[in-house]
């Protein structure tokens, strides 16, 4: 009989261990969180909304939508005349502003998380914050140039490079671009009134640094320049 029991015993611990976790699902890990899409100022627009709180300043409310698995935002914005940034921070979908009037900007937001260490930027935006009576705005100052700064390019067979660059303009009415190119951080003028966004056939030499910029003009003559870039060959 005691022998009964203690087998009994046994077979009932067996079946406590085999079976006492069926069921129970592993603690998912963490996700990181995704890029958010930003709302407002739109892409390449004129910003009229805001309060003026001077002459020459005032607060433009940014947008984006909730992005997954965030649970904080940094806003960064970039003047893109002085190329001087300010970093925001938020844990709601918006964040007030003090900007410049009459001044084009670039924006972004990149999602963050507390409990993961990855962290997701939006696409970056680029508007004008409105200024006083102005009817007709410059164009954004072009971007994406490559060669960009800090390249290290490789002289093809031919000795000969393509420059290109992206322009953007909130009227639609670039009317063309001049593109500086030389050694020295003051580039001389290399082709005017270029109607596209690149130059071919730039004859460049190994081991030697260059920097070039790009002038945006639009029907109205209002202008924009680009930052200065330098690259080296090799």
């Amino acid at each position: 009989m005691k022998h009964l029991t203690y087998t009994a015993f046994l077979f009932l611990l067996a079946l406590a261990s085999c079976g006492g976790n069926k069921g129970e699902e592993p603690t998912p890990a963490p996700k990181a969180p995704v890029a958010a899409q930003l709302v407002f100022p739109a892409q390449n627009s004129t910003c009229i909304s805001g309060d003026i709180t001077s002459a020459t300043q005032s607060t433009v409310t940014l947008k984006w939508n909730a992005a997954a698995n965030a649970d904080s935002y940094a806003i960064v914005i970039k003047n893109l005349l002085t190329n001087e940034t300010q970093t925001l921070s938020a844990t709601a979908v918006q964040v007030a502003a003090s900007l410049k009037r009459n001044t084009p900007y670039s924006w972004y937001v990149t999602s963050k998380s507390g409990v993961v260490t990855g962290t997701a930027d939006s696409e970056t935006w680029k508007f004008y914050n409105a200024g006083e009576g102005i009817s007709a705005y410059a164009p954004f100052p072009a971007d994406n140039l490559l060669p960009g700064s800090g390249a290290s390019v490789t002289v093809p067979a031919s000795g000969n490079i393509t420059l290109s660059w992206k322009g953007s303009d909130t009227d639609n009415d670039i009317a063309g671009y001049d593109v500086y190119f030389g050694t020295t951080n003051a580039p001389a003028l290399l082709k005017a009134n270029v109607s596209t966004e690149s130059v071919t056939d730039v004859a460049v030499t190994a081991g030697i640094k260059y920097y070039w910029k790009v002038l945006t003009r639009d029907s109205k003559g209002n202008t924009s320049t680009s930052g200065l870039v330098e690259f080296t060959t090799k």
